[in-house]
């Protein structure tokens, strides 16, 4: 299965925004994008002080690259998340999202089981998620209304997940989510609404850049 393997920060620079790639460590002074904040490369320093009006192109580029770095996707099966939710009913960049939403691992992560998408994508791929009791290792499984997730309990009693459960219930879940820290499971209640997904990227940029 594709996926980025190269250094995330270089990517929160390029789009010149923080995507919070690295987990906890996004959000203290470590945080490379904080002493670094300019594109990459060797003209990248110069390029950040050129002042430039961007073109819609540009713009619905960049809205379309943020989106798929953060949820750890790449472009062809971008592409078929755009076709699902040119499909529903509504409008199409709010029904992207919220396809991206129900990934397995963003679930994983919203449920404060990871520090970072990546990171509950291989704790996914390696065998420690179970849905509606049945093993999961499908990162890319799209959950619905009622489904159960849970840690299987073989896994439990590993380092990683026993010292998980005292870190449950720092990150705020979002509400369409509810966590069981004991248990190490989580419900999801309903699908999610636009308003309850906290990424800062104009979907409809998105669209457009993909109906050119």
């Amino acid at each position: 299965m594709a996926r980025y393997t190269g250094p995330v920060c270089k990517l929160c620079r390029r789009e010149g925004a923080k995507l919070y790639l690295k987990g906890e460590k996004c959000y203290t002074e470590k945080c490379p994008f904080e002493k670094r904040s300019y594109p990459p490369g060797q003209h990248g320093k110069q390029a950040s002080f050129r002042r430039r009006r961007s073109s819609d192109y540009t713009l619905q580029l960049r809205a379309k690259q943020q989106a798929r770095r953060i949820y750890g996707v790449m472009e062809r099966q971008f592409r078929r998340y755009l076709q699902m939710a040119e499909g529903r009913e509504g409008l199409t960049g709010e029904n992207l999202l919220i396809v991206l939403e129900r990934r397995l691992d963003n679930v994983v992560y919203r449920l404060g089981l990871a520090d970072s998408r990546a990171q509950a994508r291989q704790l996914v791929q390696h065998g420690h998620l179970t849905v509606n009791g049945r093993k999961t290792n499908i990162p890319s499984y799209l959950v619905r209304a009622e489904d159960v997730l849970a840690v299987r309990p073989e896994s439990r009693r590993a380092t990683y997940f026993r010292q998980r459960r005292d870190l449950l219930g720092q990150r705020e879940v979002p509400a369409w989510l509810s966590l069981n820290d004991e248990e190490l499971s989580g419900r999801v209640l309903s699908l999610p609404t636009r308003q309850e997904i906290d990424i800062p990227v104009d979907e409809q940029m998105i669209v457009e850049f993909y109906s050119r």
